[in-house]
């Protein structure tokens, strides 16, 4: 495993720490879900991005 250091604005840590403890989790293991779960989420509507159907801020190049 890597040790990754992050620096987070106080509000967004409380919010972190609020969800981990309403999830029954560590604050290390939310972020992990939150992070897996955001991904998920990027690679299913990567799917759309050559859709002209697909709403403009779903087209062309993902931000990094």
């Amino acid at each position: 495993m890597v040790n990754f250091n992050v620096r987070f604005p106080e509000d967004l840590h409380a919010r972190v720490r609020t969800q981990a403890t309403a999830d029954r989790r560590s604050i290390n293991s939310e972020i992990l879900h939150l992070i897996e779960v955001g991904l998920a989420a990027v690679s299913a509507d990567a799917g759309s991005l050559g859709d002209p159907a697909a709403p403009a801020s779903l087209r062309g190049k993902l931000d990094s």
